[in-house]
Formats: structure tokens, C-alpha cells, sequence
């Protein structure tokens, strides 16, 4: 946050004069996108306090330059990331997803991983057009895709085949995986019941683990807005 700050402050000509509060409900270094979505929600917020004539093009620029994730944080809705990240193309529509996080409570480096892969299959993906119709649409689509990132994580932290297989005996468990470079893990739910009971049955068997059912409106569009006089909480999520 502190560094999208400066950058937005430097891109501007001004003085990075503003106070920050944080509350930080997400595990740190835990492969979703935490501390990307603090940054972009630190930009936007400070965009509109400091009233700057910043186009989106500006803005992902700063963001590109800070961080891989963080452009899809800021524009804040579903979209496929190429490259490093900065190459976003737009999911118009996505099904509602029952969604369950779940970490171990450890943590797994980035560059760790990284440094770790070895075979990398996810770059010749083929991206289907427009959206997705339905769960089960989605479902085939995530089917024949995998995370690379996957491999080289439980080779440092074999706890998160445990998340994984955990997730996967769930009734109502569709998928189960890893997300991005660990070690959080996620499943899709067939219903929102169903992951709401899974969540309770899987803190009262691992009551270490941090486990956390998403929250999905009826819309199935998740958003959170900022406040220009405080800072935002995890709120790419």
C-alpha cells in the first residue's frame, strides 16, 4: 500500500500525504491476491481523496510497475491474465461461484515457487471467448486447465496435498485447487449451503487451518467499496 502510495504520489508531482489504516483479514503470502488487492485499493481510494485526472491507462500503468496482480485487482472484476499480468481481457459473464478458501497456515514465497517450477504448460492455454454460461461451463473450461505453480509449492510445503485432498472429500466438492502460488487452496461447491457446511465441518476437523466460505451475492459480482478517509481491507476480494 505504502508503495502504490509513493508511485501514485511521484506519477502525480505531489507530496504522498495521506493516512493509511489496514485491517488485514487475509493470510499474508498466501496466493490470493492480498496484499496486490491493498495496492489497488490504495491507489483508487487515493486517486478520488487527492481528486488526480488519472486515466485507467495511468492507473494500470502504476499498478503493472508494482506488481504482477495488482492490474487485474484494480479494474475489479473477472478477467483473464496474460504476460506478467498486465494483459487483461474482460470475463463478461461468470457463474455464481460457491467458493471455499482454505490455508494450512504456513507460508510459501513467491520466488520460492517460482524458482522451483520446472515445466510450464499453462502458456499455450487457449482462452474460450466471451464468458461463461453456466457453473458447469465454467467447470469443463477448468478441466483441461492446471496450475503450474502447483508442483514446485507441495515440494515445499507437502501440507497443501493435504488442503487439496481435504477439500476434495467435501460432499458437494466440483474442483479443488491450488491458488496461484500457494499455499492457499480453494473448492467450488455445487451450492452455497453445501459450502457452507463444508466450511463448518472442515474447521471443526483442522481447527489450525484458516478456512474461509466466500460470500457471493445474488448478483454473483462481488464488490467493495472504499472510503476515500480509510483504507481498504483485502478489498480485491
Amino acid at each position: 500500500m505504502l508503495k502504490a502510495a509513493r508511485a501514485l504520489a511521484e506519477q502525480a508531482g505531489r507530496l504522498p500525504q495521506a493516512k493509511l489504516t489496514l485491517t488485514k483479514n487475509l493470510p499474508v503470502a498466501s496466493g490470493i491476491g492480498g496484499g496486490s488487492a491493498d495496492a489497488a485499493a490504495a491507489l483508487r481510494a487515493l486517486a478520488n481523496l487527492w481528486h488526480l485526472d488519472l486515466d485507467e491507462k495511468s492507473l494500470c500503468g502504476i499498478a503493472a510497475g508494482l506488481g504482477s496482480d495488482i492490474p487485474v485487482c484494480l479494474a475489479s472484476q473477472p478477467a483473464f491474465m496474460e504476460g506478467r499480468g498486465e494483459i487483461l481481457t474482460a470475463v463478461p459473464t461468470l457463474p455464481r461461484l460457491p467458493l471455499l478458501l482454505v490455508n494450512p497456515g504456513v507460508t510459501v514465497p513467491t520466488k520460492d515457487v517460482f524458482a522451483a517450477l520446472g515445466e510450464r504448460r499453462g502458456v499455450d492455454m487457449i482462452l474460450p471467448h466471451g464468458g461463461f454460461s453456466d457453473l458447469a461451463d465454467l467447470l469443463r473450461f477448468l478441466d483441461s486447465t492446471r496450475n503450474d505453480l502447483e508442483a514446485p509449492a507441495l515440494k515445499l510445503q507437502p501440507v497443501i496435498g493435504e488442503v487439496l485432498a481435504a477439500i476434495a472429500a467435501l460432499p458437494g466438492a466440483l474442483l479443488s485447487r491450488m491458488s496461484g502460488s500457494g499455499a492457499t487452496c480453494f473448492g467450488i461447491f455445487a451450492d452455497q449451503d453445501c459450502c457452507q457446511r463444508a466450511a463448518q465441518t472442515l474447521k471443526a476437523a483442522v481447527p489450525g487451518w484458516w478456512v474461509a466460505p466466500t460470500f457471493v451475492p445474488e448478483s454473483g459480482i462481488v464488490h467493495e467499496t472504499v472510503g476515500q478517509d480509510i483504507g481498504p481491507s483485502d478489498a480485491g476480494l
